[in-house]
Formats: C-alpha cells, structure tokens, sequence
C-alpha cells in the first residue's frame, strides 16, 4: 500500500515556475516508479511525466518536454515536478502516481496508487 499527498499548486501567471511535490507514505519508496498525470476539466487524465525506480529513466509528454522536469528524492520519499515557462493550457489537477514496474508507463491503468490531486491555474 502506498499513500500519496500532492501539494505546491496554486495560481500563478504564465510564464512562471512552479515545483510541485509528492509525499509517498511507504517503507519501499525507492522501489516504485512515480509518474505525474494532469486532468483538465472536460478532458480525460493524461500522462505528463514520471521516473523510474532506479531514477535513470525519465519520460515525458512532448507538450511539457523542455519546460518540466521530473525528479526524486529517495531519502524524503518525495516526487517533484518542477514547471517552467507555464502556460494557460497546463491548467489542470495534477496528480502522482506510482506503480511497481520499471517502464515509465503513459496509460492511467499501468498505475496501483493515486494522490489525490493539487489544482495548478495558469492565468494569461
């Protein structure tokens, strides 16, 4: 079981950063692959970033490639994404989830546990 609390949303202008982080509650931390989805409102949960269990695998969605990076922290137990360049459309409830594979999986189903959402707002 892993128990996962977003948090670092908030309204900001584009063309900001934000960092968001990931708390995961569980004794093997290093051992699961976290991802970032996004949800717009109307829209189905996309993928937008994740990284591998052993941290050398990183993947993310072509709109969000060169102005986020996914990162962790064994050591806290912690997820980031770090946001630049924000844009209106990154407007979303951001959320972590883990899974116990290596691959860096894109689909919702490849993934065992979910926060809870922080909602990013992205004003022009």
């Amino acid at each position: 079981q892993v128990y996962l609390e977003e948090s670092g949303g908030e309204l900001v202008q584009a063309g900001g950063s934000l960092r968001l982080s990931c708390a995961a509650y569980t004794p093997t931390f290093s051992t699961y692959t976290f991802s970032w989805f996004r949800q717009a409102p109307g829209k189905e949960r996309e993928f937008v970033a994740g990284i591998s269990w052993s941290g050398g695998k990183t993947n993310y969605a072509e709109s969000v490639k060169g102005r986020f990076t996914c990162s962790r922290d064994d050591a806290k137990n912690t997820l980031y994404l770090q946001m630049n360049s924000l844009k209106p459309e990154d407007t979303a409830v951001y959320y972590c989830a883990s899974t116990g594979t290596i691959v860096v999986a894109q689909t919702t189903e490849a993934y065992d546990y979910w926060g809870r959402g922080t909602q990013v707002t992205v004003s022009s």
